[in-house]
């Protein structure tokens, strides 16, 4: 499972946010008119970043501090010629000319500087891959640097960002990749104990913060019955009404509800059955396996299922798979039934719903575990 989108509708930094608080593992990708980047998270820290942003390569880093000199550069990039696959850093510290202390630190500060310089971006591609470590084919970036033994904390990293992007607003200064060396070390400060109260946060996103504060309740789920209530507590969160269908092959089955202004509103809608065979339009839906915001299209199936709901035909609508092993496991249906309320940003939702998916998937699969060792104690 992937999430992705472009940093036009879901910055850098609420994509941070999202991973350090669901303590996500995997790899980032950006592409953007300024260049490519990588992220390489572990458990929501950031353990590896790299990007063609930056002029100098962490080889040049240590070579301009004095932690190598020129011919040990001169001879890892001739052994990197031979092996493409392996970072300079990996290469020196092959070859004996670094340690792993030095190179935790000097890595540390590369990440600083990646992270700062992709926060300016204005556009670009993102796409994080989820529990996807194999850093090699992600991008076409020549050198992918060192991976910290212990992780940077994302927060940390934004605010500092913040703090060197002010900074260099009010004197016009761009961050470099300079090094403060004291022996043969670098000073390189710690994000811990760091105060956070820095300036005046701007206004989030509603579908941004229901995105943080649930992901960490999604982790560990204790059935797929809960799976389905958090899905629809967050799109109560910026939507008025929704309905949770259960996914079947021709057929989608009310499951549960919220905001609907009918008498039994829970019985109601578990006796909803809509046939997909007489909806092209949610069939469509279905087997496309994208969201889906704007005007309902008008059939038999749709008039039944707003005739259900009540109130009148709301004018936009939203539309949002669950997808587990490959398939639609469920949809889920919201609109705002006031005239005057238009459509909320979704984007929070849809990763939401996503990592719900893959939830549900470990759900599944630990069911049928639990079934097969049944099956074999029975033997």
């Amino acid at each position: 499972m992937s999430l992705a989108g472009k940093i036009e509708d879901l910055g850098l930094a609420d994509i941070f946010q999202i991973l350090s608080a669901g303590r996500k593992t995997g790899t980032l990708t950006i592409r953007g008119t300024k260049g490519t980047a990588l992220i390489v998270f572990k458990n929501g820290m950031i353990v590896r970043a790299e990007t063609d942003d930056l002029e100098n390569s962490l080889a040049d880093n240590m070579l301009k501090a004095g932690l190598i000199k020129n011919t040990v550069l001169y001879l890892a990039e001739e052994v990197k010629k031979k092996l493409p696959s392996k970072s300079m850093a990996e290469i020196l510290f092959g070859l004996g000319a670094v340690n792993k202390s030095i190179l935790e630190q000097v890595t540390r500060k590369r990440i600083e500087n990646v992270v700062y310089h992709i926060l300016l971006w204005k556009d670009g591609d993102f796409q994080f891959e989820l529990d996807d470590l194999d850093i090699e084919e992600k991008t076409h970036l020549t050198d992918l640097g060192w991976e910290l033994g212990k992780g940077m904390n994302p927060e940390y990293l934004l605010m500092e960002g913040a703090r060197v992007h002010d900074e260099s607003t009010q004197s016009s200064f761009v961050p470099t990749e300079q090094f403060s060396l004291e022996g043969s070390g670098v000073e390189v400060k710690d994000e811990e104990g760091w105060d956070d109260d820095w300036g005046a946060p701007q206004a989030e996103r509603k579908d941004i913060s229901s995105l943080k504060a649930l992901t960490q309740e999604l982790r560990f789920p204790n059935s797929a019955s809960e799976i389905t209530l958090l899905i629809l507590r967050f799109a109560s969160d910026i939507f008025q009404r929704g309905v949770l269908f259960m996914a079947g092959k021709k057929e989608i089955v009310g499951l549960g509800q919220f905001g609907l202004g009918i008498e039994s509103a829970d019985e109601k809608i578990r006796s909803i059955v809509l046939d997909l065979e007489k909806s092209d339009f949610l069939k469509g839906i279905v087997k496309e396996q994208l969201p889906f915001k704007g005007a309902i299209e008008r059939d038999e199936v749709t008039k039944y299922l707003i005739d259900e709901l009540g109130g009148t035909w709301p004018s936009e609508a939203a539309f949002f798979p669950v997808i587990a092993e490959g398939k639609v496991v469920a949809l889920l249906f919201t609109d705002n039934v006031s005239a005057d309320a238009a459509m909320p940003e979704t984007e929070g939702l849809e990763i939401f719903i996503s990592h719900a998916g893959l939830a549900l998937e470990k759900s599944l699969l630990q069911r049928k575990l639990l079934e097969m060792e049944k099956g074999s104690g029975a033997l």
